[in-house]
């Protein structure tokens, strides 16, 4: 069995990031949460562990590690961004509640492919895009919310 930090090592060369100490330790919190999380509750997740590693830090390393292709991201309603360690090597979508904040990861392919059909037709190259679906999943709907009041 692989732990998660042979895991990501195994995977940060291909992807070009420089993985400090600081950063490898962001990346293994991120993967122990379930879910999206913001960086404020991973910095509160790490300072509870016991890292002295700062706010600004963690918000620095995330971004590093979303461009690098190791993390995905979402926005919430507020605007607020927020992580998932990406789990494969392929580019996601997600559905978000705008209740519960759960995600499901989504079929890009089609995405992707208007994206490509977009790039050639256009003429601009290293075209990239930004999907935000939300609504009110399922659970949410059944127990009588509304999707207007985030986290009811």
């Amino acid at each position: 069995m692989v732990d998660s930090q042979q895991k990501s090592n195994a995977r940060t060369p291909r992807h070009g990031v420089r993985m400090t100490h600081q950063r490898q330790m962001i990346l293994e919190a991120l993967e122990s949460c379930e879910g999206f999380v913001s960086a404020q509750k991973l910095h509160a997740r790490l300072q509870k562990d016991g890292s002295t590693v700062g706010l600004t830090t963690v918000y620095r390393a995330l971004a590093g590690l979303e461009r690098a292709g190791l993390a995905d991201l979402l926005r919430d309603d507020t605007g607020e961004r927020l992580y998932l360690r990406r789990p494969t090597d392929e580019h996601r979508h997600y559905l978000r509640c705008r209740d519960c904040g759960s995600a499901s990861p989504l079929d890009a392919d089609p995405v992707e492919q208007w994206a490509h059909r977009i790039a050639q037709t256009s003429g601009y190259t290293n075209l990239e895009h930004t999907l935000e679906l939300t609504g009110v999943c399922a659970g949410c709907h059944d127990h009588g919310r509304s999707g207007t009041n985030p986290r009811q």
